[in-house]
């Protein structure tokens, strides 16, 4: 199994969930947070004054699939979240050595 965790613009969530539901992905867990990359953030005017955005708001993705949909699933990922501006996000892909279905205690693969 794999856990692929995505860093995407939160306005692409609702394509990357069509095209992830598409593929089979079954379900994802989605947090909202801040960050920054090699951008460091921007400037931004408001009422006439100029101030750094040192954050950027971002979504990320936390999906765990069977082996063989992890590279379907992330090209999925890139494709759909891609704008080809800077800021576009990151993928990473970690192995999962155990997943538990806590309501039915089915382990591994099933548990998914």
């Amino acid at each position: 199994m794999k856990l692929i965790i995505a860093i995407i613009k939160p306005f692409k969530l609702e394509e990357v969930r069509e095209a992830l539901t598409s593929i089979g992905v079954q379900g994802m867990l989605v947090s909202e947070g801040k960050g920054f990359g090699r951008q460091s953030g921007h400037t931004e005017i408001y009422r006439g004054a100029e101030y750094a955005v040192t954050f950027v708001p971002k979504l990320k993705l936390e999906i765990v699939v069977n082996d063989e949909l992890a590279a379907t699933v992330v090209d999925a990922i890139a494709t759909t979240a891609k704008t080809g501006r800077i800021g576009d996000g990151k993928i990473f892909t970690l192995t999962v050595d155990h997943a538990l279905r806590i309501r039915t205690d089915e382990t591994g693969p099933d548990a998914l």
